[in-house]
């Protein structure tokens, strides 16, 4: 009796595909059955009552009414998501500084391994506590009667309480950026752990002052973990409704929210329809940060 002997490649390949399989399986089940799900929903006729399977555009037609024979300044869906862009671009901003500079003191300041890991952990602290809980703790410091405007009146910088602390585009992008700002923090400080100290030694050594190095070492070297940790940023940002519904005093509109009035209104089709919008706009906006660089090299 013969026996059949399985090339070592096929074995691999067999090998690979075994291990991953179980994860594949749970990407299958949780996010390319449920997204297909909305797209076809998204497509679907609705009336007051029910959702009508049946082909039908109506749900984005609808989310874009009268952008075509209106100006644009007065589209509401294009108004919106330019206010979802900005509150994007700015927490993007502010947490692209913020955590380059926590990173950066971590990883060049910092000596012990020991400590780098202590003060990371330490960072993960606000995450021990709910979102919604950590965006309660806002409203006693900048409410009217809070304690910051009880401080600048008390000392004289303001006559009377300051309006726009609370409730307030302001308010909103302060309670993103102490959300996510650990986000960008990560990501860019394991870039900056790899990099090999004897780079910076040499750019002092051939006279370059410490801007220059940062700017021509350290923050080409970083770009991957840059462009991870904005990813994850701009996502998150562009999805979210509850952080702008509680410190925007449900005035401030977003994507995020148009979704979520639909359906509360029990309006499926549109709201699957905005939802793949919103799908969209998101991942254009990753694939014009994954040319930036190759993101696959860093994970």
């Amino acid at each position: 009796m013969k026996l059949v002997t399985i090339p070592a490649t096929i074995t691999r390949h067999m090998v690979a595909w075994a291990q991953a399989a179980p994860l594949a399986l749970v990407f299958l089940a949780f996010f390319l059955i449920p997204l297909a799900l909305v797209v076809m929903v998204s497509f679907w006729d609705y009336n007051d009552w029910e959702m009508i399977p049946t082909f039908s555009g109506r749900g984005y037609t609808e989310s874009f009414e009268g952008c075509l024979t209106k100006l644009p300044e007065a589209c509401t869906m294009l108004k919106t998501y330019g206010q979802t862009l900005k509150f994007c671009f700015l927490v993007w901003a502010l947490t692209l500084v913020i955590g380059f500079t926590v990173a950066y003191f971590l990883a060049f300041h910092v000596r012990s391994t020991t400590w780098q890991i202590a003060l990371s952990l330490l960072c993960t602290i606000p995450f021990w506590t709910s979102n919604v809980i950590r965006m309660i703790a806002w409203i006693p410091l900048l409410g009217r009667n809070g304690l910051v405007n009880k401080a600048l009146v008390g000392a004289g910088f303001v006559d009377k309480p300051v309006e726009w602390l609370l409730y307030s585009e302001f308010s909103v992008v302060l309670a993103l950026v102490h959300l996510f700002t650990f986000f960008m923090v990560v990501p860019i400080f394991n870039s900056m752990v790899r990099i090999d100290k004897a780079l910076l030694e040499a750019a002092r050594d051939a006279g370059a002052t410490g801007w220059q190095t940062l700017w021509n070492v350290i923050v080409p070297l970083c770009k991957p973990g840059i462009v991870i940790g904005s990813i994850f940023v701009v996502t998150i940002v562009m999805g979210d409704f509850v952080t702008i519904g509680v410190m925007g005093g449900q005035q401030i509109a977003s994507a995020g929210k148009v979704v979520e009035t639909h359906l509360n209104a029990l309006q499926f089709p549109v709201a699957a329809a905005n939802a793949v919008i919103l799908l969209g706009v998101t991942l254009m906006i990753i694939a014009a940060m994954s040319r930036i660089v190759d993101v696959r090299k860093e994970l």
